[in-house]
């Protein structure tokens, strides 16, 4: 089957494109899925280059990618009527969500998914289950509730925007942090922009000057001293209300470093109720380009340059 494979941590030269790899075959329990369309995430370059093995050890040779949507191919001994984990699902369904065997590939052993709507399309569905269940699973972690001010750092990425519009739905004031040219967009999507760089704390306050309750960090670069000062400054921040995806020396500043902690049924649930959102036009993720497999490598080198606007696919 066509795949991308790397068998060494490294840059994108190491990404090699195939159709070698022979296809998964489900095993009790599981689902087999033909692969329509790749989300492309910067924890996939990440992996590549062996940063997060703490958080997502590797075994090579390796197949990239977290999330798909596609159609279920083959279904494991015990899967078929009711399922283990699966219920009601058949061969020809269409669904979205994670796969154990990488999405980088045409067929793939799905994780947790959910039923993809008719009306979305697969480009749309392939960017939600990372995005929606990292957005809400943060939110919930730092405990942010209607009333409250949240500071977003990267809010104008694609899980920052899915994040931002979360929030503002559930009735909290979002400061979110943006390059100038997204700052109609993230007025769009209900929050109040604020430019990335020096001084970044002063505008924060000056955006909400009642003071911010909560801090959801989806960029990274070094602003978790930042996070810390505007809940008041170390010995007087909860630093339970900040959280990172994206500073992996977060542990140095007593910040929770998030990962996937949901029990699946939960997982599934959500990503059912955004895919439904999504459908209805009150949850958005903006799509940047969506490319063909083969260009994986590009794919990963145009999401880690920082300089992409919405989310990049790739499709098999």
């Amino acid at each position: 089957m066509e795949a991308i494979v790397y068998e060494e941590f490294g840059g994108p030269e190491v990404l090699r494109h195939t159709t070698g790899v022979a296809v998964p075959e489900p095993g009790p329990g599981e689902v087999r899925v033909r692969v329509k369309a790749v989300g492309v995430n910067p924890v996939d370059w990440k992996r590549r280059y062996g940063w997060v093995e703490e958080f997502y050890p590797t075994t090579f040779p390796a197949v990239p990618g977290l999330e798909f949507a596609g159609t279920v191919d083959a279904l494991g001994e015990g899967v078929e009527g009711s399922g283990d984990g699966f219920p009601g699902l058949a061969v020809g369904d269409e669904v979205l969500g994670w796969t154990k065997t990488g999405a980088y590939a045409e067929y793939a052993i799905a994780g947790i998914i959910a039923p993809k709507p008719a009306e979305l399309s697969w480009e749309a569905a392939a960017s939600l289950p990372v995005a929606g269940e990292t957005a809400q699973r943060v939110l919930d972690l730092i405990g942010v509730r209607e009333g409250e001010t949240l500071f977003l750092h990267g809010a104008a990425g694609v899980v920052g925007s899915v994040a931002v519009q979360l929030a503002v739905a559930a009735g909290i004031t979002v400061v979110g942090s943006a390059s100038e040219s997204n700052h109609a967009y993230l007025r769009e999507l209900g929050a109040i922009p604020v430019a990335y760089g020096e001084g970044l704390a002063e505008r924060v306050r000056a955006a909400a000057p009642d003071g911010v309750h909560a801090v959801f960090d989806a960029a990274g670069h070094g602003v978790l001293p930042v996070a810390i000062e505007l809940l008041g400054g170390e010995g007087i921040a909860d630093k339970r209300r900040i959280a990172t995806i994206a500073a992996t020396d977060a542990a140095e500043h007593g910040i929770a470093f998030s990962g996937v902690t949901a029990a699946p049924d939960v997982v599934r649930a959500g990503l059912t109720a955004q895919a439904r959102q999504a459908v209805e036009g009150t949850l958005a993720v903006r799509i940047a380009d969506a490319l063909p497999l083969k260009e994986a490598a590009r794919a990963q080198e145009l999401s880690e340059s920082g300089h992409i606007r919405g989310k990049l696919v790739l499709l098999p």
